[in-house]
């Protein structure tokens, strides 16, 4: 009896799949479990997508994007001969009314329902018990450990020798990553006007990379703060290699519990860790630490703005799951939403500047060096772990390709009645 429902469920799967196959017209093939291919004259080394025998019965038990990740996770689907970049290239041109008028809804509910109480082979899998895995910690340091804490080595693979995991600079689009990444570096020091002599704070240091540069070239006392203890680790190792231990420090500690004041204070991709309840507090925290016409620059992800602020704040499945299984407490605001917290907390903004296809560029150059050392992933992470991290760094691509993110740079300095101190033009920024 058992086989004889494997056996059904099995011949159902390949009857649905070939009809929405046919339905989509994809320009890429189905393949099964025994090999099957869809349509059958398909190529056996084209792109096709590989779908298990228990991928259609989990996706109808538990329909919507989180369960298409966990079963990419465990590999029960799977692009082969070639990369999620190339399937997203060749997504079926087919959608809403024209598919709906396509599909045969007989054929699909009376497939639904032989699946839906199909054996449960594989229900047992890693996808289906770890839904919790990325769920939000309520604590900061926990949720910078869950993202920055997965191992130095594991980061080496994808990133440019600095370890920079921000958004690249590209002068040119067909730049290397490597100097796509110092020249972000220089164009952020440029920003924040440095001078020998200044103070610089950078808020989420990571690696060290910019307040190693910042005291190299251009003279500054920088301290960096971190609650990652991996990557405090290495920072300071980075720091002693490069005899700058009279000019750079990092401290593990929450911005929040800082004294002092700086000339410059920089934030290059914390501030979604932040929440957006915590905004407020946050801005109001920078401006303490900033000294009166003090010029701070403002490095963060975006999302589109909405008319109202309640459904700006409802976050769709793709949010949902990039929040759950990578970035576990991150939430992002608007462009708009910045600037306003921006001046109602005592700054003046005086530049803004969209970087989002720089970060197109750099997380597609990051999921096709991950890619490429797949292996040694692996062997550092899992298999399970290693086919998130694609997921994400592509999805996170193809959405500011497509512009559903974004990403902005922010000049602000803290008000004060008079003259900025800014220079009369933004020529000194573009110098070569």
């Amino acid at each position: 009896m058992a086989e004889s429902s494997v056996a059904d469920a099995a011949r159902t799967t390949r009857n649905v799949l070939a009809h929405v196959h046919e339905a989509l017209e994809p320009d890429f093939a189905f393949e099964l479990s025994d090999g099957t291919l869809i349509p059958e004259n398909a190529s056996p080394a084209g792109l096709r997508l590989f779908v298990s025998d228990v991928a259609l019965p989990r996706l109808l038990r538990s329909p919507g994007l989180k369960t298409v990740i966990e079963l990419y996770a465990d590999g029960e689907i799977d692009p082969r001969g070639g990369t999620l970049f190339e399937f997203a290239d060749r997504r079926p041109a087919v959608k809403g009314k024209t598919l709906l008028k396509r599909l045969n809804k007989r054929l699909l509910l009376g497939g639904a329902w032989k699946l839906f109480f199909s054996p449960r082979s594989g229900t047992g899998s890693a996808g289906e018990q770890s839904t919790d895995s990325g769920a939000r910690s309520g604590s900061a340091k926990a949720d910078i450990a869950f993202h920055y804490d997965v191992s130095n080595d594991f980061y080496r693979l994808f990133l440019d020798p600095q370890m920079l995991y921000t958004c690249a600079y590209f002068k040119d689009w067909e730049t290397d990553l490597a100097t796509a990444q110092t020249d972000k570096l220089d164009m952020i020091c440029r920003k924040l006007r440095l001078k020998p002599g200044d103070r610089l704070l950078d808020i989420g240091c990571g690696w060290g990379g910019l307040i190693c540069h910042a005291a190299e070239h251009y003279g500054v006392t920088a301290i960096g703060v971190t609650l990652a203890e991996e990557q405090a680790k290495l920072a300071r190792e980075r720091i002693s290699e490069r005899g700058l231990e009279d000019k750079v420090t990092v401290e593990l500690k929450d911005y929040r519990d800082l004294d002092g004041q700086f000339d410059k204070i920089s934030s290059i991709g914390m501030f979604e860790h932040v929440g957006l309840d915590n905004h407020d507090d946050y801005y109001r925290h920078v401006r303490r630490l900033l000294k009166p016409r003090g010029i701070y620059l403002h490095h963060a992800i975006t999302r589109r703005g909405k008319k109202d602020i309640r459904k700006f704040r409802r976050k769709r499945p793709e949010y949902q799951t990039l929040v759950r299984y990578i970035f576990p407490g991150g939430e992002v605001d608007h462009i708009g939403w910045t600037l306003t917290n921006l001046e109602a907390n005592g700054f003046e903004v005086h530049d803004t500047e969209a970087w989002r296809e720089h970060y197109a560029r750099t997380t597609k150059l990051w999921a096709e060096n991950l890619m490429a050392a797949k292996d040694a992933a692996i062997a550092e992470v899992g298999e399970r772990k290693y086919r998130l991290w694609v997921a994400y760094l592509c999805g996170v691509s193809m959405g500011f390709q497509r512009g559903t993110i974004g990403i902005f740079q922010t000049v602000a300095t803290r008000r004060t009645k008079g003259a900025s101190g800014m220079p009369p033009t933004r020529a000194d920024l573009y110098r070569d």
